[in-house]
């Protein structure tokens, strides 16, 4: 990537102080020309690296929020190009993971298998989606270089599952406006708690008071989405993922272990839904030979003991499981990313010290997130990026309904499609079972279950740290958006055929 020239705009240059720190920007842009080949296409794109301001209720200026919106150059009608609208996780994360990991033309310094290579910095991403799609990536309050900045709003405004939805989609409005996008399909795209900000956003964007329609959302790692899981189906829902992560450290039986492991997922899935939460459900009335089968095959799926499953009653956590693993070789297992290695100062215990994977991820993006928007961008600041934030909590989680807000999205709106990615060796609550288990509870209809589909990737929760897992999940995205535009001068109504009109 080649910074080609500089073209500065100032739209208004308003200044507050924060926490001591010199002066943060809360209505500003300064845009960059880049040239990239993505797909296999060359072309010239400009960033607008930028804060947009978030006004209270009054119309004063509450707190700025960051972006920065990746567009193509030369397109001359932008209601046929789309803009997808890109958001991280946390709640606490900027969205440089994203940026610079998976989606945009730039990518941080990795090796094929997602570690960090030195020197910390850059290099052209030439799968990128932005030949597709125009990219916004927002940082919300108090990440990245967003800051509250009147010094009498109150967090509250902020900081909770739909106060930030809230918002954030009066955000996406204004910005929306402003670039003049209205006319063009619409995407939005969350990783981990952004799983939950946009399945919420796509329904309160279509709000009679804003009336922003989208064609797509992408779920990348979806959290829970405020469904509940209970019970036995709480206790149960991991064992995929065990089975994925013992497959991945060769632990299974040999007949499985020869297996490829999208061949073994269905007997294991089909046994947890069948047999295991029966099993759970009966507790102390389970016979002692149902009992002893359901430990067999837990231990055949997972590698864990039946000791070990009989000592929890048939309920080892993931705590557990991470420690347990590779117990005997001295390592536990990340949380996030299951392939990551750590180890633990005793052998002993029921939980890692740490997550393995967490100090390998910051020690990459951190350095040439802060290098690339100084320097590439010419965002120049001496307020810090956050790149993980604390300053966001208490996070009020009360009230989360967002997977029944995407559903009801999606029966408004006949045009709106749902893509989701999940890495086989995510081992949060966001792994890939829970997310199939959501898609369940909201494809409550044929048409809903049409405009969904799952795509499950050999890699963790970041699935972009796989250099293969990241060329095929951008190629999957672009696929998406592609099919998820109707075609020129049709409906977007449901229809019934005049074969199905009953005479």
């Amino acid at each position: 990537m080649r910074k080609i020239s500089l073209l500065t705009t100032l739209l208004v240059s308003c200044f507050f102080g924060v926490n001591a720190q010199s002066k943060i920007p809360t209505d500003t842009v300064v845009t960059t020309q880049h040239e990239a080949t993505i797909n296999g296409q060359h072309f010239t794109y400009y960033v607008h690296k930028g804060m947009q301001p978030v006004w209270n209720k009054d119309g004063k200026v509450a707190a700025t929020v960051g972006y920065t919106y990746y567009e193509r150059a030369g397109v001359s009608d932008k209601s046929t190009r789309p803009i997808t609208i890109s958001f991280n996780g946390g709640p606490g994360s900027a969205s440089l993971w994203m940026e610079l990991g998976y989606t945009g033309p730039v990518r941080v310094n990795l090796d094929d298998a997602g570690h960090a290579v030195q020197p910390y910095g850059l290099k052209e991403n030439p799968y990128s989606i932005l030949d597709a799609t125009d990219i916004v990536y927002v940082d919300p309050v108090n990440t990245g270089y967003s800051r509250i900045v009147d010094k009498d709003a109150k967090p509250s405004m902020f900081f909770g599952v739909n106060e930030d939805i809230d918002y954030l989609a009066k955000w996406i409005s204004t910005f929306v406006t402003r670039n003049n996008r209205w006319l063009s399909p619409k995407f939005l795209i969350g990783e981990s708690y952004g799983t939950t900000r946009v399945s919420g956003l796509a329904a309160a964007l279509q709000e009679p008071t804003i009336g922003m329609f989208l064609n797509g959302v992408i779920l990348v790692s979806p959290t829970e989405l405020g469904i509940r899981r209970d019970g036995p189906i709480n206790e149960a829902i991991n064992i995929p993922y065990y089975a994925a992560t013992a497959w991945y450290y060769k632990k299974l039986p040999a007949d499985l272990q020869q297996k490829q492991l999208t061949d073994i997922l269905p007997q294991i899935e089909d046994f947890t839904v069948n047999q295991l939460i029966p099993a759970i459900a009966k507790g102390g009335s389970i016979s002692e030979s149902e009992k002893q089968n359901i430990e067999t095959q837990l231990e055949r799926y997972t590698s864990i003991k039946k000791e070990v499953w009989d000592q929890n009653n048939l309920d080892v956590n993931t705590n557990l499981f991470w420690k347990e693993l590779l117990r005997d070789k001295g390592y536990t297992i990340g949380r996030l990313d299951s392939r990551y290695l750590g180890i633990d100062e005793r052998v002993s215990g029921s939980y890692p010290d740490f997550n393995a994977e967490i100090p390998a991820w910051s020690r990459s993006f951190s350095p040439a997130a802060n290098y690339y928007m100084r320097n590439d961008l010419n965002f120049k600041t001496d307020v810090p990026y956050l790149v993980l934030s604390d300053q966001v909590y208490p996070w009020n989680s009360q009230g989360d309904r967002t997977g029944a807000q995407l559903r009801e999205a999606m029966e408004e709106n006949p045009s709106l499609h749902l893509l989701v990615q999940s890495g086989y060796y995510d081992g949060s609550s966001c792994n890939f079972f829970n997310a199939k288990y959501s898609m369940w509870q909201m494809a409550t209809s044929a048409n809903l279950k049409a405009r969904m589909e799952w795509k499950g990737y050999p890699c963790g929760h970041m699935v972009y740290m796989d250099k293969p897992t990241m060329i095929q999940g951008d190629k999957d995205i672009r696929d998406f958006i592609k099919n998820a535009i109707p075609a020129n001068n049709k409906s977007s109504d449901y229809q019934v055929s005049t074969m199905d009109v009953a005479q």
